[in-house]
């Protein structure tokens, strides 16, 4: 006879803490809507794999590492964060904390400094998560005294016999990470969901501004909010644009003109005008003058 079930999935993801997590994830990042439909379709797997185990089913700990692709100011280091820490409420990991790094953190300059290099990291975010910005860097086969595959060969192998306490997430551009994967078939074979974050429209940017408006206590006048769109419009087709990333910066630069206008009246503000950003503190981007920000990242915000 079979055993009676001791609780539904969705039970378990409340009372796991990670449903909170999630709703999070929703409510904090604009857009997005395919990425945190993988994340919550891995959170159904564990929590189908714990009833299968209460079962007396056959269940393995599948593999969860992942490879996280997009432009720069997609979320990826945010998902990843919200990753770690549903894995740990959901009992995949212990810590559940996240290592960000690149490939300087991990290879070496000189024979013999890789390895103790990469297994420092693998030591430091085992019971959790391994952020590897940029992996494509890692291998580097025009350069026959580099010793990025000394790292791969490490992380493969903690990859393997450690997957029930590390997860390991690559990120960077889609297309240099395929040729990665090409060039590393033992890598692409560990990796077992790829997710996709897709650039961010026009609309949903403006989103994520009033989001991040909001959090610092500050809001668009009814012309300033317009003029940001435009800003964006222009913004986004010229070098160097980061989604996310590129507001926040924006975002930055018109705050501090908004600071230098207020300074510069010679009065006192009020509450409303510390808190509200006119158009003109929008208008005065080079981006309206047709300046570019080629060569110098930001430098049109």
């Amino acid at each position: 006879m079979d055993a009676t079930p001791s609780t539904t999935p969705a039970a378990m993801l409340e009372s796991s803490g990670a449903r909170r997590v999630l709703d999070e994830l929703d409510a904090e990042l604009v857009g997005l809507a395919p990425v945190k439909s993988r994340i919550r379709d891995i959170a159904a797997l564990l929590l189908i794999d714990r009833l299968r185990e209460e079962q007396g089913l056959h269940s393995t700990a599948p593999s969860l590492h992942m490879c996280f692709t997009g432009n720069p100011g997609t979320g990826k280091t945010t998902v990843a964060m919200r990753m770690a820490t549903v894995l740990r409420q959901l009992g995949y990991v212990r810590k559940g904390h996240l290592v960000a790094v690149t490939r300087d953190d991990l290879v070496g300059q000189f024979i013999g400094h890789t390895a103790p290099k990469t297994r420092e990291i693998v030591k430091k975010a085992m019971g959790g998560v391994l952020f590897i910005d940029e992996a494509y860097y890692l291998y580097k086969p025009e350069n026959e005294r580099d010793y990025g595959q000394e790292s791969i060969e490490i992380l493969l192998q903690a990859m393997e016999n450690q997957r029930d306490d590390l997860v390991v997430i690559l990120a960077g551009y889609r297309d240099r990470m395929e040729t990665f994967f090409g060039s590393n078939p033992g890598m692409a074979s560990r990796i077992a969901h790829h997710i996709d974050f897709p650039d961010y429209s026009e609309a949903e940017l403006m989103q994520v501004a009033q989001l991040m408006l909001a959090t610092l206590n500050y809001r668009f006048d009814p012309a300033a909010a317009p003029a940001f769109g435009r800003y964006l419009s222009l913004r986004r087709r010229q070098p160097h644009f980061a989604n996310a990333r590129s507001v926040r910066n924006a975002l930055d630069r018109i705050r501090l003109r908004h600071a230098t206008r207020l300074f510069a009246s010679g009065t006192a503000p009020s509450r409303d005008q510390l808190c509200t950003l006119q158009a003109e503190d929008v208008l005065a981007s080079r981006v309206f003058q047709g300046a570019p920000a080629d060569g110098v990242p930001e430098a049109a915000a």
